[in-house]
C-alpha cells in the first residue's frame, strides 16, 4: 500500500477509539436539569415528572381520629343533694349538688328538671332563672358543659322569695321536698327541701303577680358559686 493510503488509515482507526472513549465517558452523565433513569423526587407534596403533586402521607393522629364526647349523665348514675342552704336578698335557697356515682365520665348541661311538693301533695315545677339573687349566679353564654369524673360534682342554685308580695299577709304553705333530675332527664330523685342555714323549708311565696318565685339555675361548676 502507498505510505499516504496507510497514513490514512491510520488516522481513521485513532479518531474511531477516541469517539468510543468519548461516548462511554457521556453515556452515563445526564444533561443538566434532567432527572437521572430511575430516579424520583423523595419529598412529600412536590410535583413529579409528571408535574401531579405527591400525596404526603397519612399522619397517625389523622388516621386514628379523635374521641368522641362524653355521654349525657343519666338520673341512674347521678347522687343529688342539698347544701350551702341559707337566706339572703329576700330569697331562701341552697346549692343542689349532682354527684357522678357511676364507673365513667359523663357531662351535664342546661337546667336540671326540679318539681317542688308541699306536704298536701301540690308540685310546682321551678322555672328557669337566668340570674339568682340567691348565689349570686348569672348565666355565661354559652352555657358551660360540666364534666362530672366518677365521684364529681357539678351544681344549680335553687331558691324562692321568702316574703309575702303586695298585699299578702302570709306565703303558703312551703315545699318539703323536691323531685330532681339532670337537663333532659325525669325527675327522679327526691330530696328534703329543708334549708338548714335559713331554718326553713324552700318557701312557695308568689309574686305579686300569682305566678311562682321558685327557680332553678342551670347547672354551674362550684367554682361559679360563692362558697
Amino acid at each position: 500500500m502507498p505510505e499516504g493510503g496507510v497514513m490514512r488509515t491510520l488516522a481513521a482507526s485513532v479518531v474511531v477509539a477516541a469517539c468510543g472513549l468519548v461516548l462511554a465517558a457521556c453515556g452515563s452523565v445526564p444533561a443538566p436539569g434532567t432527572p437521572s433513569a430511575g430516579s424520583t423526587p423523595s419529598v412529600a407534596g412536590t410535583p413529579s415528572a409528571s408535574g401531579t403533586p405527591s400525596a404526603p402521607a397519612a399522619s397517625p393522629s389523622a388516621a386514628g381520629g379523635s374521641p368522641g364526647g362524653l355521654a349525657a349523665c343519666t338520673t341512674a348514675q347521678l347522687k343529688v343533694g342539698l347544701t350551702n342552704t341559707g337566706a339572703l336578698g329576700g330569697q331562701a335557697g341552697g346549692y343542689l349538688r349532682f354527684t357522678n356515682d357511676g364507673p365513667a365520665a359523663c357531662q351535664m348541661d342546661g337546667w336540671p328538671a326540679v318539681v317542688a311538693v308541699t306536704a298536701a301533695g301540690q308540685a310546682t315545677a321551678l322555672r328557669h332563672a337566668r340570674s339568682t339573687m340567691y348565689g349570686a349566679w348569672q348565666a355565661p353564654s354559652p352555657l358551660p358543659a360540666v364534666t362530672l369524673p366518677p365521684g364529681g360534682s357539678a351544681y344549680a342554685v335553687v331558691a324562692a322569695a321568702d316574703q309575702p308580695a303586695g298585699s299578702a299577709a302570709s306565703c303558703p304553705a312551703p315545699y318539703v321536698r323536691l323531685r330532681v333530675g339532670p337537663p333532659g332527664g325525669p325527675a327522679g330523685a327526691v330530696v328534703s327541701a329543708w334549708l338548714p342555714g335559713a331554718r326553713s323549708y324552700l318557701p312557695s311565696c308568689a309574686a305579686i303577680d300569682g305566678s311562682t318565685t321558685g327557680e332553678v339555675s342551670a347547672i354551674t361548676p362550684l367554682s361559679a358559686l360563692p362558697h
